[in-house]
């Protein structure tokens, strides 16, 4: 490999890494966000629950859950990409 590519190279796992740390941030607000309208669901009444407002937030947590499954998915590639 030669010295360009191999700077090309550092410069490219400088940026992954960079990539990998907001996904990190990203996913832990997701989950906060997840766990809080997870929290308000449970606490509210039993009847709301089974209503409008109880289906868009279920709704809401399963799309938070799902983010937040797919985040793992693009951190665990970087972490493959840049070999760690």
């Amino acid at each position: 490999m030669n010295e360009k590519r191999r700077k090309f190279l550092e410069k490219v796992n400088g940026q992954l890494e960079q990539a990998k740390s907001l996904l990190e941030d990203c996913k832990s607000a997701a989950e906060e966000a997840k766990d809080e309208e997870q929290e308000s669901h449970d606490n509210m009444p039993e009847s709301q629950q089974q209503g409008e407002k109880g289906s868009t937030m279920e709704e809401a947590i399963s799309s938070l859950e799902s983010a937040c499954d797919s985040i793992d998915s693009a951190i665990e590639n970087i972490e493959s990409a840049i070999g760690g």
